[in-house]
């Protein structure tokens, strides 16, 4: 009986073992790679057009082969809104940086006064100006005690001040060295008796220990009442963004326009064409995985495309909270002047995905992707790499996409592909049936034999 067990164990490890067998062929897409750096390991920053060849959103069907076609051991670093860490906020101090009312094209010249630690007490002019000849040109904010990379800011000022504030960005260890960080925009509007107002500037995710806010438009700053700070946690900082191509849309009646995604995707920005200038369009986004699904509110806000002293000041981006979606829908609300009868493209973003795997074996080395049978098999990075820690990412070796040319299959070959992974499926559960069977007919035949007396 034990020997009749054993050989039922054998055939059916067998019988898993062949099913497991999956080849390069067995995929729609075959991407070549090219390596660099010290491996074994490689880590692949995914390009979204590669990403978009998957027929599984979680990339259950993504694998890598070498030369022979091999699979290789990998793992899938990626991350959605609802499983990122959202960091933490900071309340800081600011400090008003006044300078004469007919001064242009500079940075007002202040006196500091800090702490030895680094603390802000005192930010005075660095001369005297008389009532009527100093205007405030921007404010300075202290941000010594936050230690994790910053993410947004976050402002509030005096009601008396309405519209868009435009203003740089620069930040600085030792107040005397100025790096740009960008430009920020904040917004109160009044529209049809609602307000809609824009608090939040989205920083580039790096450390300093002070900021500096120079307004452009207008050329005073307004009265701050409120400064706060998002930091991320510097062990886990967010993987970027990665926006697509346009995508065209189509409208089925005024003020309502959808798209089509290629496949259900964590989507997390997206940003709408706004050709005509002088366009403002409060809208809802909403989204679903199919067509036989009811519409799910994702978003709202305010989009818009106005001239302003000579300039073109442009919100046309909703942030989601990345929802798997593949189609989504904009609803205009007409009373702004909408958006015309065509639809306007739309550019979508996800976070980035990186593939790292270990290479064994010759290469070159492929990724594959386009399967609706493949079963995931990504392992966990601290199972990949023993040893991992997040800081080791970037002392990986590098694999890229090798050119820009994908290689797909033909239709034919891809449905040959598939008819042969379903006979192997039946093979599989055939022999499983027949093992199952004859050890049920060993044990029977064993039940029935008559007990021997000695």
């Amino acid at each position: 009986m034990s020997r009749m067990l054993n050989l039922g164990w054998l055939m059916l490890g067998v019988a898993m073992t062949v099913g497991a067998q999956e080849k390069p062929a067995d995929f729609a897409t075959q991407i070549p790679l090219a390596v660099s750096g010290s491996g074994p390991w490689y880590r692949l920053e995914l390009p979204l057009s590669a990403q978009l060849q998957a027929r599984q959103t979680d990339l259950g069907d993504l694998r890598v082969f070498n030369a022979a076609g091999e699979p290789q051991a990998y793992a899938l670093a990626r991350e959605s809104a609802q499983t990122r860490d959202d960091g933490q906020m900071h309340d800081v101090k600011w400090f008003p940086l006044y300078d004469a009312a007919d001064a242009t094209g500079h940075a007002p010249n202040v006196r500091i006064q800090s702490t030895t630690s680094g603390t802000l007490v005192e930010v005075q002019p660095s001369s005297q100006l008389e009532a009527g000849e100093e205007t405030l040109r921007g404010w300075l904010l202290d941000a010594s005690a936050i230690k994790a990379p910053l993410q947004h800011l976050i402002l509030d000022w005096t009601s008396e001040r309405d519209g868009f504030q435009r203003f740089s960005i620069e930040a600085s260890d030792d107040l005397q060295h100025w790096q740009a960080w960008g430009e920020g925009q904040v917004a109160r509007l009044s529209f049809s008796e609602e307000r809609v107002e824009q608090h939040e500037v989205a920083l580039p995710g790096q450390t300093a220990r002070y900021l500096r806010l120079l307004w452009d438009s207008p050329s005073s700053a307004p009265v701050l009442t409120s400064v706060q700070l998002k930091s991320s946690d510097p062990r886990h900082v967010p993987l970027p963004l990665v926006w697509s191509q346009a995508l065209a849309g189509s409208s089925a009646k005024a003020g309502e326009y959808t798209w089509q995604l290629p496949m259900g995707l964590n989507v997390e920005r997206v940003q709408v064409e706004l050709k005509q200038a002088n366009s403002l369009a409060p809208v809802t986004l909403a989204g679903r995985r199919e067509s036989s699904l009811p519409w799910q509110p994702l978003g709202s806000g305010l989009l818009y495309r106005l001239s302003q002293n000579g300039q073109d000041v442009v919100q046309n981006e909703l942030q989601l909270y990345g929802q798997t979606v593949q189609q989504l829908k904009l609803t205009v609300d007409e009373r702004g002047g909408g958006l015309g009868e065509q639809a306007p493209t739309l550019k979508y973003a996800v976070r980035a995905t990186q593939v790292i795997f270990l290479a064994r074996g010759d290469g070159p080395y492929s990724l594959a992707l386009g399967s609706a049978l493949a079963k995931p098999a990504n392992l966990p990075l601290a199972t990949l790499i023993p040893d991992f820690t997040p800081a080791k990412l970037a002392t990986l070796g590098k694999a890229t996409v090798q050119g820009e040319a994908v290689v797909t299959q033909t239709t034919t070959t891809t449905t040959t592909a598939v008819a042969e992974t379903n006979w192997k499926k039946i093979g599989l559960w055939a022999v499983l049936l027949l093992s199952v069977l004859f050890l049920a007919a060993m044990a029977f035949s064993l039940l029935r034999k008559p007990p021997t007396h000695s």
